[in-house]
Parts: structure tokens; sequence; C-alpha cells
């Protein structure tokens, strides 16, 4: 019989330390903020947003629109954290893992890049630890209303979800690494 929780950690685990978590290293404020296109989406200081909403609680606030743009704004290094350390990790730790409370509006957003990668590693560890906590049957159980319309899908649904979201965005930011080292005459890391 397969032990699934351990082969479900496993799939984020070998990707956060192989491969994303290693690339993050050292990421600068320059890279975290940089826009290479007009009009981005960022986290900027307070009051200096430029989409039609900002979402957070602190000195620094996401931009986003409701409903989203078609075609959406170009989004940086520290928006695309932003949403993976809010929207898919810690809204799902609340939600499914006693995490105290959170959303786009409530949360303090990084003002530095060694800051959102502090928040990224704590959410990760607390989504792994998690996932842990569910042992096998708890993998088969509902998701339960937090996750909307979705909320009859298994655990290990929502489990393989989130991991793919994971690693969609966190190689995109890799990506923008790529792009800010080169577009910027940097030497090789």
């Amino acid at each position: 019989m397969t032990d699934w929780n351990p082969l479900l950690r496993d799939q984020l685990t070998w990707h956060w330390t192989e491969q994303l978590r290693p690339r993050l290293d050292g990421l600068t404020d320059d890279e975290y903020f940089w826009e290479p296109v007009p009009d981005c989406w960022n986290v900027r200081p307070r009051g200096t947003g430029t989409a039609p909403m900002q979402g957070g609680s602190g000195a620094m606030t996401i931009d986003f629109a409701f409903p989203e743009p078609v075609p959406p704004p170009f989004t940086t290094i520290a928006w695309r954290l932003g949403h993976v350390i809010v929207g898919v990790l810690a809204m799902r730790n609340a939600s499914h893992f006693g995490r105290t409370p959170t959303d786009y509006w409530s949360f303090e957003y990084a003002a530095t890049a060694a800051e959102a990668l502090e928040q990224l590693d704590a959410e990760c560890a607390a989504w792994l630890a998690g996932v842990e906590s569910l042992g096998e049957a708890g993998l088969a159980e509902p998701c339960g209303e937090a996750e909307g319309p979705f909320a009859e899908r298994s655990m290990a649904e929502l489990v393989l979800h989130i991991h793919r979201e994971l690693i969609h965005h966190l190689s995109e930011v890799c990506l923008l690494r790529d792009l800010h080292l080169h577009a910027n005459g940097a030497v090789v890391r």
C-alpha cells in the first residue's frame, strides 16, 4: 500500500530544496521591486499604488483590481511573492491548519526582499507541517467551504493544486531574476 502523504510532500520539498529556494538566495531589493515594463503591479509604500485597489495593512501595499483587467498587468517579483505568500499559502494555512486568519487586505507585505523570503520560508514550512498533520485519512477528507466551489474536493487535490501553484509562480520569479540579471548587465551568479 502506498503512503501518499510523504509522496505529496516530497513533490514540493524536492523542488523547493533542489531548485526553487536556492535560486531565491541573495534576492536583492532592486530585483524584488524591479519593474521591467511600464505599469507593472508591484508591492509599494502605502499611498503610492497605481492599481485600482491596494491591499495590505502595514507600510506596504500590493496592487490589484477586481475584476482583474484583461490582459492583466505584468507583475513584479515582489507582487508574485506577495501572491504566493498570502493567496497561495497563508490563507490556506489559516483555513486548514490553524494559522491566524489573513487575506490580501490584512496582511503586512514585506518592505524588503529578505523579509519577503522570511515570510515565504515560514508559510511554506507551516504548509508542509499542516499537510503532514493530515496523515493519510485527512488527505481523503473534503477540503471544505474555505475552498468555495471546490469544497467537496479532497485535501489531496488541494495539496496538488497548491504545489502546482508554488512551482509555477516561483519558477516565474526565478525567470524574472534571470531577466533582471541579463537586462542590467550584471555578472552571472
